[in-house]
């Protein structure tokens, strides 16, 4: 697999990445400790901690339903996913997110007799998979393979499935616990929709689209015939720098407060006692058959092949290979899942919403791993009940710019074959309701189209399988 190419600071010809993989240059400590340091800094204190909050509206749901419906141990997860935040943000540099694996999530809440040992089967399973596909080097060649089509019609499935989603917590009450709605949301309230289209409605006059610099707001302003005075210009900078996800979350902290004052005499403080799971023959088999088979195409995709994509997208400098992110995925599931830690993945709904609201660097994901690891320390799983009474429209409100920030991914589609591939691939992973599904008919419309242009003057193999654009 050809190293990927870094654009060129200057405007010139991109250049590849020094080779990573040299065996003759061992890393001494001292490199290691000083790309641990560089990997961690923090490009703008305020923008990490915004983009530390960025895909808690997909996290905080998922946990709380399985905490409440599973007896998920809610205090052991938050330590494991602590850990699993810093060691990532350290190692790759970016801010890759740490997500519960939702296949298995949905069917441990729809499923009664998927209990917790089920559902820690079926994320060894996924993990030891995912961890040999990686230290084998096959994930390489699957990354390599998935043309560029397919993988922007999964993300563009993902991003639009987050947003709907999001719609469905903004507009209606929800019971995580059953995973079902409990009617329609009310305008007024502490959890009511005004409170949520405030939210929204900050979100866009804080961070816009997501992608304007100071150049970009100062031809806007040229372009919109405004004044652009010293002091329009310091106003625009400091309602872009307002940490606003930040602020959202904070709000929603206070309201959960508000809204069950009784939570507090109910905290335990300390750790959950930590005991490793004891697992079947029969758990093992169902964690297997209804767990690990259709969680693993969608970790495949969205966890290793889609991350990677993304990130080589968002950080063109940081080397991301599906390799590593193959075996991390696995390691903290091999690992984590033993002693009751829900199964996790990389996400790359997280990535995109971490990014949005200012994540770019591993510092964003290590500060947020540091906050799930002092929480899961001095309360466990008493923060339950805080959760409980979090406002899930605010919930909604972050996720559904998430969504949207990872379906606008695939607007660099800049061909009528590759949209067309993109979009039958989107249909159906919506409509179907899996991500495998969408994948297998985008591939092989993929392939209808490059053998129906075979007679075209493609000679090599890479020209018929990939696009020219992009092979």
């Amino acid at each position: 697999m050809e190293p990927p190419q870094i654009h060129n600071p200057d405007g010139g010809t991109p250049r590849n990445p020094p080779e990573s993989g040299n065996r003759s240059s061992i890393p001494t400590p001292s490199h290691v400790v000083q790309t641990v340091k560089q990997n961690l800094v923090f490009s703008s204190k305020w923008a990490e901690l915004n983009g530390a909050m960025g895909d808690l509206g997909t996290y905080i749901p998922i946990v709380l339903a399985l905490t409440l419906a599973k007896n998920l141990d809610l205090g052991t997860t938050l330590i494991f996913n602590g850990v699993y935040n810093f060691i990532t943000g350290a190692i790759y540099g970016v801010p890759m997110p740490v997500q519960p694996m939702k296949s298995i999530a949905a069917v441990a809440i729809s499923n009664p007799t998927f209990g917790i040992p089920e559902v820690m089967a079926a994320g060894i399973c996924t993990g030891a998979i995912l961890f040999f596909l990686g230290a084998t080097g096959l994930m390489k060649l699957v990354y390599k393979f998935i043309p560029i089509s397919v993988v922007r019609g999964i993300q563009l499935a993902q991003g639009l499935s987050f947003a709907m989603t999001a719609v469905k917590y903004i507009r209606n009450v929800q019971n995580f616990s059953k995973s079902k709605t409990a009617g329609e949301r009310p305008w007024l309230g502490l959890d009511g929709l005004i409170l949520a289209l405030i939210c929204a409605c900050f979100i866009v006059i804080v961070n816009g689209s997501g992608e304007e610099n100071d150049e970009d707001r100062i031809i806007n302003d040229q372009r919109a015939n405004i004044n652009s005075t010293s002091r329009w210009r310091k106003l625009r900078r400091i309602i872009s720098s307002l940490p606003s996800a930040f602020i959202i979350f904070l709000l929603g902290v206070v309201l959960a407060f508000v809204r069950g004052p009784n939570v507090v005499k109910g905290f335990e403080f300390g750790p959950s006692s930590m005991k490793i799971i004891k697992i079947s023959n029969q758990a093992w088999k169902d964690g297997f058959v209804k767990g690990t088979i259709p969680q693993l195409p969608l970790s495949i995709l969205n966890s290793v092949i889609a991350v990677c994509k993304l990130s080589t997208d968002l950080f063109p400098d940081k080397e991301v290979s599906a390799t590593s992110v193959s075996i991390t995925v696995g390691l903290m599931n091999l690992i984590g899942c033993w002693f009751g830690a829900m199964p996790t993945c990389h996400g790359a709904g997280g990535l995109a919403g971490q990014y949005k609201f200012g994540g770019r660097t591993g510092g964003s994901v290590a500060l947020l791993g540091v906050a799930k690891l002092v929480l899961g320390l001095v309360l466990g799983s008493s923060l339950v009940k805080v959760l409980d009474e979090f406002p899930v429209g605010v919930l909604g409100v972050l996720l559904l710019f998430a969504g949207i920030e990872l379906a606008m991914c695939s607007r660099d589609v800049n061909s009528k074959e590759e949209a067309f591939v993109m979009l039958i691939c989107t249909a159906v992973s919506l409509v179907g309701s899996s991500a495998a599904l969408g994948f297998l008919c985008g591939m092989v419309v993929h392939l209808l189209l490059r053998l129906k242009k075979m007679g075209e003057g493609q000679r090599s193999c890479s020209t018929f399988w990939f696009h020219p654009n992009n092979s």
